[in-house]
């Protein structure tokens, strides 16, 4: 049997960025922008996610400085160059947010 190799998966969150529009028509180009993005990424897309609101934290000190998360989706690529080529056409990256992906281990 062949040996293959597994694909890796990463957290991809959204940080800073312009936020959500409360105008009902740049939130539909912003939800079509997204839709064309999910489609164009196919199957290296596993959880498209979802926006994030801050809720608490909990620790048994004090807690880390807070770091603001608008959102998260999970990815798969066969390394983080390719998880890279997927997210450079994300839309939140032209709307001058960025994303941080971080690989599952």
């Amino acid at each position: 049997m062949p040996n293959v190799a597994a694909m890796s998966k990463f957290l991809v969150t959204y940080h800073g960025g312009s936020g959500m529009p409360s105008d009902p028509a740049q939130m539909e180009k912003i939800t079509q922008a997204f839709g064309a993005w999910l489609a164009k990424a196919g199957s290296a897309v596993t959880d498209p996610g979802a926006p994030l609101r801050p809720a608490t934290q909990v620790a048994t000190g004090t807690p880390e400085p807070r770091v603001a998360i608008g959102g998260y989706s999970v990815i798969e690529a066969d390394d983080v160059e390719g998880a890279v080529a997927v997210l450079k056409s994300h839309p939140f990256v032209a709307r001058g947010g960025t994303l941080q992906v971080d690989e599952l281990v």
